[in-house]
């Protein structure tokens, strides 16, 4: 698969280091000194600030794009009309509205979205228990997502609503929306809160969320960039023990799942822990199923409905704290 990247920062260079045997052809920035840096690391990749100009090649297949929120509905719909493959970024738009037109217009090509958490070690194993039926009836999640941002956070991209869409909440937020939604179901009650405590700018800091579905399965959420210390935290509770997921590697420590199995007299649960000391492949592993997703000519498992679930969530808790990020 030859591919073009929009988009070469650090999650486009993370996505040209994974490419799963695909071979990179070309790559765009706004910054051109940071497109050309990106191509000049790959042996014949060309490399330009114009997206559109690369869409037009017919040298490439599929697109990956790492642009931030506010073009990236743009340059997926482009992309799909013009018959390419799409790997598009979480959250994939900065609304649902945006993702709304491009899903009869992606019918005849793959959109998959790059929700790479599921892919993580420590998830698949986590959906391969859960799959097992070992965890019984499944009650609730609970989870935490944080880090503790940078000097002049508070200027960059992210904090500009016109930009971002949102602040945490629609940044990391979106990945525990889509994991707790991956393994308990669709969410019919939406509640939460989102407020900027610490960062003065005009998106959220912290976003708090509560969401239920129809059978009373509940995720309690919270993802933040107050943190201070970088955390991950993900419990999900069934009728008969416990998964958690602690870390994600490098800063947020070592990836670690571990298993609460309840015994028929109760008390202290039998407890397995699996570590993953080493470098994170989630990247590798779900640009492999895009690749094959295309091969196949299959639905991708993470796609625009997928996003668009989300970033419902988002907008309802938007709503109930007085953001409108779309003024």
């Amino acid at each position: 698969m030859r591919l073009g990247i929009a988009g070469c920062g650090v999650i486009g260079q993370r996505r040209a280091q994974n490419l799963a045997g695909a071979r990179l052809v070309h790559c765009t920035d706004t910054n051109l000194a940071r497109a050309r840096a990106l191509a000049a690391s790959i042996p014949g990749c060309a490399s330009g600030a114009d997206w559109r100009a690369m869409l037009d090649s017919r040298e490439i297949d599929a697109i990956i794009v790492a642009t931030p929120p506010d073009v990236q509905a743009d340059i997926v719909r482009v992309a799909v009309s013009s018959g390419k493959h799409v790997l598009v970024e979480k959250p994939a738009a900065r609304s649902v509205e945006e993702l709304l037109s491009l899903t009869q217009l992606a019918r005849n090509v793959c959109v998959r979205v790059g929700f790479n958490h599921r892919y993580h070690r420590a998830f698949l194993q986590a959906r391969q228990l859960v799959d097992s039926g070992v965890l019984g009836p499944l009650l609730f999640v609970r989870a935490r997502y944080g880090h503790g941002g940078r000097p002049a956070y508070e200027t960059e991209w992210r904090a500009q609503p016109s930009r971002s869409g949102g602040g945490e909440l629609i940044d990391q937020g979106v990945h525990l929306i889509d994991l707790a939604r991956w393994f308990l179901g669709e969410f019919t009650e939406v509640s939460g809160f989102a407020h900027a405590y610490y960062w003065d700018m005009p998106v959220e800091d912290n976003g708090f969320m509560l969401l239920k579905t129809a059978t009373q399965q509940v995720a309690f959420l919270h993802a933040s960039c107050t943190e201070w210390k970088n955390l991950f935290s993900w419990e999900l509770c069934g009728r008969d023990g416990k998964l958690q997921v602690d870390g994600l590697g490098g800063s947020y420590g070592v990836e670690r799942l571990t298993w609460y199995r309840m015994l028929p007299q109760m008390g202290p649960p039998e407890t397995t822990i699996w570590e993953y000391p080493m470098a994170d492949n989630s990247w590798a592993v779900e640009m492999a199923e895009f690749i094959e997703d295309v091969r196949c000519g299959r639905e991708p498992s993470v796609g625009l409905k997928d996003a668009i679930a989300a970033l419902r969530v988002v907008a309802k808790i938007y709503a109930e704290s007085g953001y409108d990020h779309r003024a």
